[in-house]
């Protein structure tokens, strides 16, 4: 990989690291505060803290690259063309933050010649970060973090998410969900993706399955997953892209197990 300075994984991690903490310092002093949200669809909340936060942490990112592209959930795909892509989610669970919910995150993964190479999530309310570089581990506030060693499903604990609008993914995962939930010892529900996908890299549930996501709902989690030992696929089993709208994802040693449940399910 260049070495260049645009290409620097341990400056554009630091980079990224503080933009997710400026972003971060804008969100949690108005979690209790009353917040005026607009619609995104029916039920899928968009608030001045997204756009602020997101207008925050690409003005960093810009200061100290400004080639490098951007994707945001709230603003887009910019204008540049570099094989340096960040990937951002300024709020990631704002139904949750809107209700002082205590699950949501601000997320931020990097590709690099497509390949996603590093991701860092600020867990919130009880501020915890993620962080990953391709090939060099996973860490929880600086210490090194690792999948569950759980061998069995009907020992697990797993965790999902659903889509805003209730379509034909939406029922095909409460299919799954009533599955797994009689195959497993439960599984969870929380409504931040970055959360879960880190919640697992960190061993505190064992699988996670999601349909109907956006790139910035996994471009830095996978990473982290990834880096702390986790398998990674589509749920149909086939390999994953940021730009694919399913997920499974597991501690390894379940994803079989997972996969001939979901094809026996659906």
């Amino acid at each position: 990989m260049d070495k260049s300075p645009e290409h620097d994984l341990d400056q554009i991690l630091s980079v990224g690291i503080d933009a997710v903490l400026l972003a971060v310092n804008i969100i949690m002093p108005a979690m209790d505060q009353s917040i005026q949200e607009e619609y995104k669809g029916k039920t899928n909340p968009v608030t001045k803290i997204d756009r602020d936060a997101e207008a925050l942490i690409i003005s960093e990112i810009k200061r100290h690259f400004p080639h490098h592209s951007i994707l945001a959930e709230e603003s887009g795909k910019d204008t540049n063309d570099s094989d340096v892509l960040w990937v951002i989610d300024p709020l990631d669970g704002t139904t949750n933050f809107v209700h002082g919910y205590p699950a949501f995150s601000v997320s931020i993964g990097v590709l690099i010649q497509g390949i996603p190479t590093i991701g860092i999530v600020a867990e919130m309310p009880n501020i915890k970060l993620y962080t990953a570089i391709k090939g060099q581990g996973a860490f929880m506030e600086g210490k090194p973090i690792s999948v569950s060693r759980t061998k069995r499903l009907i020992d697990s604990l797993l965790v999902t998410g659903f889509g805003y609008e209730h379509g034909e993914s939406w029922h095909k995962n409460m299919a799954l969900f009533k599955s797994f939930t009689d195959k497993t010892q439960g599984v969870r529900r929380l409504g931040a993706a970055s959360v879960d996908i880190c919640h697992l890299a960190s061993g505190k549930v064992d699988g996670y399955w999601e349909y109907d996501l956006s790139p910035w709902d996994s471009a830095a989690g996978i990473v982290i997953a990834e880096e702390a030992g986790a398998s990674i696929t589509r749920i149909d089993g086939k390999p994953y892209s940021i730009y694919d709208k399913q997920i499974l994802i597991s501690n390894g040693k379940l994803h079989n197990e997972m996969l001939n449940l979901i094809s026996e399910s659906l």
